[in-house]
């Protein structure tokens, strides 16, 4: 029953919270720019119009591969918030970027093609941080299961700075942010065009926003698992991490797509599998 209370609540509470940290989002980046900016619940406002307008498509099928998308991202944060096995979470999650990459494609337009060439890309960069977290809090707490993870004695925070570090690097990958949004063009100054996202509309381009809600909270949720010791401390901390992000956000141009793939191999190779290295040789 726990777990069904628990999946039942991310379903509900996930894209009010993530609506909301969009509004927030929009708020700080217009007041770094010296303007007042939209109210917070824009976010909402914007998916409801989204919602009643013409759902126009170049094929039909492109839709499903983005509902998948949004289904499997559901499914994922369902297993998380519930305890599930956090190997599965990274292969679920991975697998709706896989569906929301082959819709960009099936749209058939040189824009949304490009756009999903560079969010594979942007895959490649966060998936072997994304692994080092997961082996390295098993290595810490013996277990691959959320709950277990959770409920461990041991502040991974100390144990696993470096796998922290390697996170907070492509956090903004999965934030979709600068320097490293590479797929979707979120400002407008980098690229007029959106991206893998140019050719949905309607509804559809409801679901990918709500999807991207989904998801924010996901890589928040998994972030707090190094703090899980002091969960106030983990709400402050995430906050700040959301904060920072925005600012870098608002400050940096986007990089190339090249630095993107290489700085984030090399950032998860010295500071994930040095972190692993060290807490192998101090849990011997």
């Amino acid at each position: 029953m726990n777990i069904v209370m628990l999946s039942l609540a991310f379903l509900i509470l996930a894209p009010i919270a993530g609506g909301l940290l969009a509004g927030i989002d929009r708020i700080v980046s217009a007041r770094l720019q010296s303007r007042v900016g939209p109210p917070l619940l824009q976010p909402f406002y914007d998916v409801l119009k989204l919602w009643d307008k013409e759902n126009l498509v170049v094929r039909r099928s492109q839709n499903f591969y983005i509902f998948f998308f949004l289904i499997l991202t559901i499914f994922t944060g369902m297993i998380f918030f519930s305890g599930g096995d956090l190997l599965l979470v990274i292969f679920a999650f991975t697998l709706a970027d896989v569906f929301f990459v082959l819709g960009g494609y099936k749209a058939s337009s040189p824009y949304s093609s490009i756009g999903s060439h560079r969010e594979l890309i942007q895959i490649m960069s966060y998936e072997p941080a994304i692994l080092f977290t997961a082996i390295g809090l098993y290595m810490l707490t013996k277990s691959f299961s959320v709950a277990e993870i959770v409920r461990s004695s041991s502040p991974a925070i100390i144990y696993l700075p470096g796998i922290f570090l390697c996170f907070l690097y492509v956090l903004p990958i999965k934030f979709r942010k600068s320097p490293f949004d590479l797929s979707t063009s979120h400002h407008g100054h980098q690229e007029l065009v959106k991206g893998i996202t140019t050719e949905f509309s309607g509804k559809t381009l409801a679901a990918i926003e709500i999807a991207h809600w989904y998801e924010n909270i996901i890589v928040l949720g998994m972030l707090s698992l190094f703090f899980s010791f002091n969960w106030p401390l983990a709400l402050g901390t995430l906050l700040f991490i959301y904060f920072i992000t925005i600012v870098v956000d608002n400050v940096c141009a986007r990089l190339r797509w090249d630095f993107t793939l290489g700085s984030s191999w090399a950032v998860a190779l010295v500071l994930g599998a040095g972190n692993i290295i060290i807490l192998d040789f101090l849990k011997r």
